[in-house]
């Protein structure tokens, strides 16, 4: 019987061994530390060969190199992939610092020098994700910092902790980490989270020895001028932040000055590497998505996500194939897919944690904005993800644009291979994929810039329920151009019942995309049920971002205000301010259910089979009761003179109708809570119970923040 290759865990123990001259026992600590996790393997070994010698992990999870202090001086190399050293493409900065004596082994003596073991550990580099677990309840593994780890640990340089907010950690814990030697810290700061990145960056300030900072995500790239008015010495990331973390490290070193780190804003000058408080902020380049071949993560956080009650997320592309008027796309570039030839090691790994949590569902969230991209092999390369994905066991979900399922400038054989298309995702796994809608309102998609109109938009909702392809909608249902009559049209088309149709898996690809343009057809396979219980949030308004074309627009309507720093967004006023007080009490109504339901969206990604189903009726509880609060306000709205100057009658009328419906739901809920409850197991009943009973006890009505109307 021919000899197993030895495991990685074998060869952290042949690594142990060669620095050690002793063989470690076959279930000692070395055997059963979580490989994914560098840091713990450190712990492990350090534990293992004693304090007095220094340890160091490095690497990428699929290149990890662990070198390990020898009594002699000289250090023992060991690449745990088991591919031999000279396979590695080692930094620049190695040559003449690292020197390995059998490249063609992967395991091998090595001779460091001083400059080398400095850049090696050296700096400590903490990457720390915020988050509000009252309006979250359940976590989501964190790419954006994950995706920074693999690219700083790519370059050798440095020790890398990640901690996040969603995993217990608070400010006041990250805030003790660095005091007790992060040298740079980077923060993840999404919308709804400024008031904890300037406590967080206020504190880590105030420290008598501050690290280097850099910010980024979402809210930092919107934010950009307040934070650096606040912190003339912060770094801000502005794109993809892998280039940038590179770089820093780089620049801790003296190797690259401030104006030489990639994708970055900041207030000093180029030439040297102290930023200095002066009022004007540079930016330099960033690096465009289809140079970024590499976007995965490390999986530090993975088992800890799992552990608590969250779920898995990639991604498998970056950017975007269209500029919505109110996305700004200055920090996310344009569309460029990953090969999905990289991706089966990672599955792999990935497995291994999920192997450790035997009753997760296994669904991975691909947090793709278009999953599926331009290009002449676009159905091709989708498909080839998709059964990676497949093959490795795992079920998905991700987010695309109508015109990938519809479009008026294609012929007959282009749909025909659309529906192949997502058919063929369906067969491999597809579980739900979400579709940014926006509105069904053409002369509103034309103002945001969707280049959908209302008409593609019923198509490919027809297209895809016929198909079998389990799908969710976003929709604006206000925004501050709107007109009463746009109104009453997006309340119109929300509640059409002939654009979810009942899954024809008997029938051929070419027989739907035919019957959907039939009425005839489409009444006699419709669900009955109307649209907008597909959308995920009922109720959303516009939110003017920073920096996006629709602000512009709003702006020069002389609708805009100061600017809201908690989401990176302007405050405007409604065109219409009837329209304006529907929209505010809607966002009071979103607010105040927000946790119970975004905590029954995340069971509903943890879920499989009747508890899964019963899930999703329960949300379309909420989904009914948020339509008919629309339909009550609009009435009101049309018994409101719009040249009146009180405008606290409607508001008013609006928030009884919004009392009267919240009682009702409270009735309505309590008996299919219980229900729901009673069929899922005992954590995540314990999750629904504690979240229904907060919003039981919850009184009045208030903002907060917490929606991200673009998907983002």
């Amino acid at each position: 019987m021919r000899d197993l290759p030895p495991s990685v865990h074998d060869r952290l123990r042949y690594a142990y061994a060669h620095a050690t001259g002793s063989i470690p026992a076959r279930r000692g600590l070395l055997t059963a530390v979580s490989l994914e996790d560098p840091n713990a393997v450190r712990a492990a070994l350090t534990s293992a060969v004693g304090e007095e010698r220094t340890v160091v992990v490095t690497g990428t999870l699929d290149r990890r190199l662990v070198l390990i202090e020898q009594p002699s001086g000289s250090w023992t190399a060991a690449d745990l992939s088991g591919q031999p050293h000279r396979s590695r493409v080692w930094p620049d900065w190695t040559v003449g610092h690292l020197e390995i004596a059998d490249p063609e082994s992967w395991l091998s003596t090595t001779r460091i020098t001083a400059v080398g073991q400095r850049r090696l550990l050296r700096p400590r580099l903490l990457l720390a994700s915020l988050y509000h677990p009252e309006h979250f309840p359940l976590p989501r593994f964190p790419l954006a910092i994950s995706d920074l780890a693999r690219a700083a640990r790519s370059t050798l340089i440095g020790q890398v902790e990640l901690m996040d907010m969603q995993l217990g950690a608070g400010l006041d814990d990250i805030v003790d980490r660095v005091r007790e030697g992060a040298e740079v810290l980077g923060v993840s700061v999404t919308f709804g989270q400024h008031d904890l990145a300037t406590r967080l960056l206020d504190a880590v300030a105030a420290l008598d020895r501050p690290p280097l900072v850099v910010a980024g995500g979402s809210l930092t790239a919107r934010n950009e001028r307040i934070l650096l008015d606040r912190y003339p010495n912060l770094l801000i990331c502005r794109g993809a932040g892998e280039p940038t973390i590179a770089d820093v490290l780089a620049h801790w070193h003296g190797d690259l000055q401030v104006g030489q780190i990639r994708g970055l804003g900041f207030r000093g000058t180029p030439q040297t590497r102290t930023l200095m408080p002066i009022n004007r902020s540079r930016r330099t380049a960033t690096v465009a998505n289809r140079s970024q071949t590499d976007m995965w993560p490390e999986l530090d956080l993975l088992d800890h996500t799992f552990a608590h009650g969250g779920v898995a997320q990639l991604e498998s592309s970056r950017g975007c194939t269209n500029y919505c008027s109110f996305c700004p796309r200055g920090h996310k570039g344009q569309w460029s897919g990953a090969q999905p030839d990289a991706l089966p090691w990672l599955l792999r790994e990935m497995r291994e944690v999920f192997d450790r949590h035997p009753n997760l569902n296994r669904t991975i969230y691909l947090v793709d904005e278009e999953f599926i991209g331009r290009g002449d092999d676009a159905a091709t390369r989708a498909l080839q993800v998709a059964d990676t994905l497949a093959q490795a066991g795992f079920t998905w979900e991700t987010s695309c644009r109508v015109d990938q399922v519809v479009r008026p400038d294609r012929d007959r054989s282009w749909h025909l291979e659309r529906g192949h298309l997502w058919r063929g995702l369906v067969d491999q796994n597809l579980r739900r994929c979400l579709f940014g809608v926006e509105s069904g309102v053409t002369s509103i998609l034309d103002r945001f810039n969707k280049e959908t109109t209302s008409e593609q938009n019923a198509l490919a909702i027809r297209t895809l329920t016929a198909l079998g392809v389990p799908p969710r909608f976003t929709y604006i249902t206000f925004d501050q151009l709107m007109t009463a009559a746009e109104l009453r049209q997006t309340y119109a088309f929300q509640g059409r019942t002939d654009l979810l149709l009942r899954p024809q898996p008997d029938l051929s690809v070419a027989e739907i995309i035919d019957g959907v343009r039939d009425e005839q057809w489409v009444a006699a396979h419709t669900t009955g049920r109307p649209f907008y219980t597909g959308i995920s949030y009922m109720l959303v308004g516009m939110e003017c971002l920073i920096g996006a074309a629709y602000t512009r627009r709003a702006e020069a309507a002389g609708l805009t205000g100061p600017a809201d720093p908690s989401m990176g967004r302007v405050e405007a006023r409604y065109a219409d301010w009837r329209i304006g007080v529907l929209a505010r009490r809607s966002q009071l109504w979103i607010d105040r259910n927000f946790a119970l339901d975004y905590t029954l969206k995340s069971l509903e990604k943890i879920l499989t089979g009747q508890p899964y189903a019963m899930v999703r009726d329960l949300r379309r509880l909420l989904k009914n009761a948020a339509y008919q609060l629309l339909g009550t306000m609009l009435d009101e709205l049309a018994r409101t003179d719009p040249t009146v100057a009180d405008h606290g009658d409607l508001d008013a009328r609006c928030q009884a109708a919004a009392d009267a419906l919240l009682t009702q739901l409270r009735s309505d809920l309590e008996p299919v809570v219980a229900t729901v409850g009673a069929v899922l197991p005992a954590d995540r009943r314990d999750i629904l119970r504690h979240e229904h009973h907060r919003w039981t006890a919850t009184r009045g009505w208030q903002l907060i923040n917490a929606a991200d109307p673009c998907g983002t």
